[in-house]
């Protein structure tokens, strides 16, 4: 890979013209839900197209939106979906191209938490990615990334790298999942609330049927759990809420974890 990863899915994923992104996902933001006052540690979101899961990604950074500023990094870590993948892996590339702009990758954070090299794994994956156009809008082009996908991992590998990212108040955690796939729009609710449920408890028995991005998504929940974060549902909706046919439908949610208070300067 160059020193730029370049946009992978712009014009499938989300709109490739800038300017129609920014204004996309500008009205996506403006249309979550206000939550004053929140100041969330880590999301979890999801990573379909804009059509399907925006608006449920979009009601997960709002919550965000006030950290502005203070947040300077973001830790992001999702599946590698199209690579057969052992362990986790961060690019060679220092920066991440989406029709907005370049974001920096924080090459120095990745160096210190030991995190592998490889590419072939980032260059056609979507779930890092459709989160980036939101970070961009929400933090501005001076935020640094730090991206991860994981593939066949156990839940300490990915959370030892999480542990060594965590940093203090100028880094935000993103897990990148989505929830059911392929199910009647009934049985799909059923099961995400379920999800939703051991989510909500940082029980780490979620698997692939549960959650695409289980590995990374179990790895959080048992750092959330040692450090005391309380984790809260923002949004739980499908593909058949959204933009899809309720026949098959795949699960969104949006969560947030706040740290105790008073935590958080470390």
């Amino acid at each position: 890979m160059n020193d730029v990863r370049p946009a992978a899915v712009a014009g499938s994923f989300y709109p490739a013209d800038g300017a129609r992104l920014a204004r996309d996902v500008d009205a996506m933001l403006a249309s979550a839900p206000a939550r004053a006052g929140e100041s969330p540690k880590a999301l979890v979101v999801p990573h379909a197209g804009y059509v399907y899961s925006g608006p449920i990604a979009a009601s997960a950074y709002a919550t965000v939106a006030e950290l502005a500023g203070r947040v300077t990094r973001v830790v992001l870590v999702g599946p590698a979906h199209r690579v057969a993948l052992r362990g986790v892996a961060a690019p060679s590339a220092t920066k991440l191209r989406t029709p907005l702009g370049d974001l920096d990758v924080d090459v120095e954070a990745l160096d210190r938490a030991r995190a592998p090299r490889d590419d072939f794994a980032h260059a056609r994956e979507h779930s890092l990615e459709v989160q980036l156009p939101f970070l961009q809008r929400v933090f501005g082009p001076s935020l640094r990334v730090c991206p991860i996908v994981c593939g066949r991992a156990s839940t300490e590998e990915v959370a030892s790298v999480l542990r060594a990212l965590w940093g203090g108040d100028e880094t935000l955690v993103v897990v990148s999942s989505d929830l059911s796939h392929d199910l009647p729009y009934a049985v799909g609710r059923r099961a995400d609330e379920r999800t939703a449920e051991k989510i909500l408890a940082l029980d780490e028995g979620i698997d692939g049927e549960g959650a695409c991005g289980y590995v990374g998504l179990r790895a959080l929940l048992a750092v959330a759990r040692e450090k005391g974060l309380r984790p809260k549902l923002l949004d739980l909706r499908s593909s058949g809420d959204t933009a899809g046919p309720r026949d098959e439908v795949v699960g969104y949610g949006a969560f947030a974890f706040a740290e105790p208070a008073g935590e958080g300067a470390s």
